[in-house]
């Protein structure tokens, strides 16, 4: 079969793979009939929503599934509170989360509230509480690692929201639309994640 390569935008509470789990819904509900050889690659939390890659490539499958390549993945993210620039000094300088210390990662706040669609259904909101945007961008996919990262600063997630994996861009799309990519889009992924690949060190020789 031909190597084929879908976005799609996640919605809230489903879960990333085509076999069900109970009552809630999976990628099999989607109005799409992907080939039947096509996987999604990596996951989203079946409480966050955004763009997630499904292909049947698997050179591209390893290259974005090994951490040795930490490939770029940005999510926004509405946190409880109003954390400040120094607030979120520990991602860039690495969180600990147990006895794990995470990698570095960009994190800012966002100056304007993003123009998402209204999650269904909604965030619960404290109105005592404020709540603000942020934008983390990560080179690595821990359990559940963004929502620990910001409880861990003390501003835990309300919504998530992951906007871009790469050089594909969530925007576009709505909850629940699928999309193939564009020779321009996988050209431009294919150069980024090769080039980290002549990057990884050779493997060391040894010597009897």
């Amino acid at each position: 079969m031909s190597k084929k390569y879908y976005l799609i935008y996640k919605p809230f509470n489903m879960l990333s793979q085509f076999s069900k789990e109970g009552s809630g819904t999976c990628l099999k509900d989607l109005n799409f009939s992907f080939p039947s050889d096509v996987y999604p690659v990596g996951r989203l939390d079946k409480d966050s929503e955004g763009l997630l890659l499904l292909t049947n490539d698997k050179e591209i499958t390893h290259l974005l599934l090994d951490p040795e390549f930490g490939h770029e993945r940005e999510y926004w993210v509405q946190v409880e509170g109003s954390p400040t620039y120094p607030d979120l000094q520990p991602f860039r300088s690495g969180i600990m989360l147990g006895t794990e210390k995470c990698r570095p990662a960009a994190a800012e706040i966002l100056s304007e509230t993003p123009d998402f669609p209204e999650r269904n259904p909604p965030i619960r909101v404290r109105l005592t509480i404020p709540d603000t945007w942020i934008k983390v961008i990560l080179k690595e996919g821990k359990n559940r690692q963004v929502r620990k990262m910001t409880a861990a600063c003390g501003f835990p997630t309300l919504r998530l929201v992951r906007t871009r994996i790469e050089n594909l861009f969530l925007s576009g799309l709505k909850p629940g639309e699928v999309r193939e990519l564009t020779p321009t889009e996988l050209s431009g992924l294919k150069t980024k994640l090769k080039g980290r690949e002549d990057l990884k060190p050779a493997p060391r020789r040894i010597r009897f």
